[in-house]
Formats: structure tokens, sequence, C-alpha cells
């Protein structure tokens, strides 16, 4: 297997363009970035084989009916079963996020429900079947001021090293 190569300034440039529209052309990029079609789509090609990107469409929540957004902290019984927790989390398809937080709780899970009796069901024919979930609390997003699909761009790549950062 071939080792994973850190994103560079060209590879971040490109990524700005797609992730403002994916449906751009690579030859409208090139273009942008004063670089060859063939070097657009090669490290676009390069990116998606190393699992650095993927291209997918998102729907927009503002379309959904009733569309509630349910934040589920978690206490796991034991702090070495967060792995396993997370995985087990991670594998159920209405979960769009997991995370192993710092703090109060030890997972974060995120996922979409129509209300608090949705949720309600949610956690205990699910979650709470998991073994090693000790506790939960629930938010629910009751409106949505913003929901800007592009947030993972906040999470900036790992950079090469040497590479300016600050442009």
């Amino acid at each position: 297997m071939t080792e994973t190569r850190l994103l560079d300034e060209l590879d971040r440039r490109i990524l700005d363009h797609l992730a403002r529209d994916a449906r751009t052309s690579n030859r409208r990029v090139a273009e942008e970035l004063g670089v060859t079609e063939g070097t657009v789509r090669a490290r676009i090609k390069r990116m998606q084989d190393e699992r650095q990107i993927r291209i997918t469409a998102i729907t927009n929540i503002r379309k959904l009916a009733d569309p509630s957004l349910a934040f589920i902290w978690i206490e796991v019984e034991r702090s070495h079963q967060c792995r396993e927790v997370a995985a087990a989390l991670a594998a159920i398809a209405q979960i769009g996020f997991v995370g192993i937080m710092v703090g109060r709780f030890d997972l974060l899970a995120i996922t979409m429900v129509r209300g608090a009796e949705e949720l309600s069901g949610f956690l205990h024919q699910t979650v709470h079947r998991i073994p090693g979930v000790r506790h939960t609390e629930c938010s629910l997003g009751a409106r949505f001021v913003k929901h800007d699909y592009r947030v993972s761009r906040i999470v900036r790549p790992r950079e090469a090293p040497g590479v300016d950062t600050n442009s």
C-alpha cells in the first residue's frame, strides 16, 4: 500500500473550488488556478484514491419535513469501552456523526429525528442496547439558524511541512 501524501497548497486550492460547487468542471478549476486540466483531474483522483476526499450529494435539511437535529451525549460504563461504543454507534445508519469527547461526556452522536417521540424510541430501541452505554442526555435542535454543509472546511487538512497556512 502506498503512503498517503499530505495535502499541499494546490490541493487545498482545488478543494476550495470544489467546496463551493463540486460540479465545477476540471477545466474551469484549472483555468482559475493557472494549471492544466490534467493536473486538476489527477490530483482529484489521487485525493479520492487516498481517501482524503469524497465527493457526494448533501441533503438540504431545510427541505426536510420537520427535521430536528438530535445531539446524544453518552457516558460509557468504563473508559476503555469508548472506542467499542463509538464503533457500534458509527455502524448505525441513522447516526451521521460520532465523536470521542473530552469533558463531561465520553461520546457525542448526532442524528436527525422528527421530534421527541422518535428520539425516545431511537434511544430505547437502539442506543441504550449497546453494551457499555451507561447514561445518555439529549438536546433537540428547535430551529435551524444556520446549517453550512461545508462545515468540514473548518477543520483544515493536515498540511505538508513548510506550507504557509496563512494564505
